[in-house]
């Protein structure tokens, strides 16, 4: 059998034209599926990350499920933060836990500045997804990916997941000099661990920057542009498109092309063609559904994918994602029709 290789989603990236927009969708391996479920019922989430074949086998769920245009490796943007010394803990109902969160200067020099050996079952997941992949019939690409610096420091900063960010930002204001010591640490280690995913097989990497968007313009530029840019600019001689995505980020989209990526992702906060014409035609854009869209009645959901194609206007670059991951509750059978629905009202006649 001939392989037809689905390389939309690459064309995409490097804004080439496409027979049909590609779509994927974050966190497309989740709680919402029911197969996900069942490996959950026996297995800690941090089971399944740390052991490949599980975390393979749950990448692939999605691909076998929906026709989508990529894959997205299982894995948690917080799995970095145990091997540079902290305590992390998915506590149910709760989310993450880190029971020794980083408070001071002193808890930033004890941070290990590990290496990507201390991952390994992130790369080897890759690889096992990647071999699955390959063997179908119309392979998709795999997407590898980290969490930003920033992401990463608020919760490393504040012990968990917060609303207003005080440590954070009273290390940022009050000693500028930890947290920029804390952000070159973990700039360091997400520059390697994506290079690593890169070499296992990622054809694709996105930085998730899912909190940055408590920001104001002036606090990005300062304390997380340069070091989202080292990130970056350490990965300019790989071959593959990077993705760089926050929320929350209206006001922050032309600091964050600055920062870098080939595809810049939206969230669902500003019109997708406003977010375009502002960042300019050398770069991709991804998105940008609200992902509660997917909880209404079809006809709703066609109409709002239809007026973000619309708005797109057939332009070679884009990529249709939620503006955020699926949410638990989301009905399977939507997802689906989303998929359906993009491909179908996307169609370019050849």
């Amino acid at each position: 059998m001939v392989k037809k290789y689905n390389d939309r989603f690459l064309k995409a990236c490097r804004r080439e034209p496409v027979d049909c927009t590609p779509v994927w969708f974050m966190r497309q391996a989740g709680r919402y599926m029911q197969e996900y479920r069942k490996i959950r019922e026996k297995h800690d989430i941090l089971t399944v990350c740390k052991t490949p074949e599980l975390a393979a086998q749950v990448t692939l769920q999605p691909i076998e499920r929906f026709d989508i245009d990529a894959g997205i490796i299982f894995a948690d943007i917080l799995l970095p933060l145990e091997p540079m010394g902290l305590n992390l803990e998915f506590s149910a109902g709760e989310g993450p836990v880190i029971h020794n969160p980083v408070l001071d200067k002193s808890g930033v020099s004890a941070l290990k500045e590990v290496d990507a050996d201390s991952l390994r079952y992130v790369g080897d997941a890759i690889r096992l997804a990647r071999q699955a992949i390959e063997s179908q019939p119309s392979p998709i690409p795999l997407i590898g990916f980290a969490g930003a610096p920033f992401t990463l420091a608020s919760y490393m900063i504040e012990g968990g997941s917060s609303r207003n960010y005080i440590r954070t930002k009273g290390m940022m204001y009050g000693d500028p000099a930890a947290w920029h010591a804390l952000m070159k640490k973990l700039s360091n280690v997400i520059s390697g661990y994506l290079w690593s995913q890169i070499h296992a097989g990622a054809q694709v990497v996105q930085l998730f920057d899912s909190w940055v968007g408590c920001l104001n313009p002036d606090d990005y530029r300062e304390y997380v542009l340069p070091h989202v840019q080292h990130i970056i600019s350490s990965l300019q001689n790989e071959t593959v498109p990077i993705v760089h995505f926050g929320t929350g980020t209206t006001a922050l989209l032309e600091l964050m092309k600055e920062a870098g990526g080939d595809v810049i992702g939206v969230d669902w906060r500003v019109h997708i063609d406003d977010a375009w014409e502002r960042l300019g035609i050398n770069v991709a854009v991804q998105g940008n559904l609200d992902p509660v869209t997917l909880f209404s009645p079809l006809p709703e959901i066609h109409r709002r994918v239809a007026d973000i194609l619309r708005r797109v206007q057939n332009r070679p670059g884009h990529i249709f994602n939620l503006g955020h991951g699926i949410l638990p509750q989301t009905p399977v059978e939507h997802v689906d029709a989303v998929v359906s629905m993009v491909h179908e009202l996307s169609a370019r006649s050849s």
